[in-house]
């Protein structure tokens, strides 16, 4: 059995980047023995676009 960690990332409400760098947060997740497996975006709100996203890990319980 797998377990799995989700870390969420918010976007500007201004550009619509990512308010936290994704790239270090995976590398770092990797140095602690968490593998990436997916990026979530949820629906759209009103205007199109997300309001965050969600960073899928898994790993192998100790």
């Amino acid at each position: 059995m797998y377990e799995y960690k989700f870390v969420k990332v918010d976007l500007s409400n201004w550009n619509g980047k990512p308010k936290e760098d994704y790239q270090n947060i995976i590398v770092n997740h990797a140095k602690d023995g968490w593998r990436f497996v997916q990026i979530f975006a949820p629906a759209t709100k009103g205007y199109g676009s997300a309001s965050y996203f969600e960073i899928i890990f898994e790993r192998s319980p100790n």
